[in-house]
């Protein structure tokens, strides 16, 4: 009677609801048990196909992982430093690596990126877990650079400085002189973002990088490296400041589908491989 009312109330073509029903569960070939009360081979194989699907995952995921550290070990180790002289082409398409230029800033032009505050990786470690922070604000100094070699003037971020020292008349110190050799990394140009102010060149405030709009006011090239630290001479900005993030996600991937299929596996081995009695 109990497996006739689950038919008449639609649960299925075969509703186990007590010993009486397994000999009606026998005869119908709907039902995914066996006359022994085992799961069917029918079952073993819909459990098998999630398995195997984590297992490619989990491989497709494996490979990213060593494709991730092999890039980053060559942006990091192997990146060459290009000697001058370089085409202002060849500049144009290298991104993020690093360029040496020999020749001298003209730093009646500066501009002012801002608000900025300091890429300082050993400050964001020890503030690291923190809910608040509060950085110092100021400005990225961008000041026009003459390259000797290359005959032509580009854009250089020398790098950050306080609010406070914003006016290049209290950092005289550090405005240099004469010519210098110079490394940086290659920055193109940007879009300005959602919620991000339009830049306003009458008052010398560059909220995002707009090459061609830089280029046409200060008579260089549209060409902008970020000076590295290595740059920074007391007084002056502090150098080193682009953040490069490579973000690497395949591990916690990895480990969520080895889980899944460690899982999965155990139970289908303790379903199908070790049936004991009572399951």
């Amino acid at each position: 009677m109990p497996a006739i009312l689950g038919l008449q109330m639609g649960f299925g073509p075969c509703i186990l609801l007590s010993s009486q029903s397994s000999s009606h569960c026998s005869t119908d070939p709907h039902c995914h048990l066996a006359s022994n009360g085992s799961a069917s081979p029918f079952g073993g194989h819909a459990l098998l196909s999630p398995l195997c699907l984590c297992h490619l995952l989990v491989t497709s995921q494996a490979s990213g992982a060593l494709w991730f550290s092999a890039l980053r070990f060559v942006f990091t180790n192997l990146t060459p430093r290009l000697p001058s002289p370089c085409s202002p082409m060849e500049l144009k398409n290298l991104e993020y690596r690093p360029v040496k230029v020999r020749g001298h800033f003209d730093h009646s032009k500066e501009l002012y990126m801002m608000p900025r505050t300091m890429v300082d990786p050993a400050r964001e470690a020890r503030e690291a877990g923190r809910l608040s922070s509060s950085p110092e604000s100021g400005a990225y100094v961008v000041t026009p650079f003459h390259c000797t070699d290359l005959g032509i003037t580009i854009l250089v971020n020398r790098g950050f400085v306080p609010r406070k020292k914003v006016n290049p008349e209290t950092r005289q110190k550090g405005q240099i002189e004469g010519e210098v050799d110079l490394v940086g990394m290659v920055r193109l140009t940007e879009t300005r973002k959602p919620f991000v102010p339009e830049n306003n060149p009458e008052r010398n405030h560059w909220h995002y990088r707009d090459l061609e709009a830089m280029a046409r006011l200060t008579g260089t090239d549209p060409i902008f490296i970020d000076a590295d630290f290595q740059s920074t001479v007391p007084g002056g900005p502090v150098g080193g400041q682009t953040r490069v993030t490579l973000r690497n996600e395949h591990m916690q991937y990895i480990i969520t589908w080895y889980g899944l299929c460690a899982a999965t596996s155990y139970l289908w081995f303790k379903k199908f491989l070790r049936r004991t009695p009572g399951m």
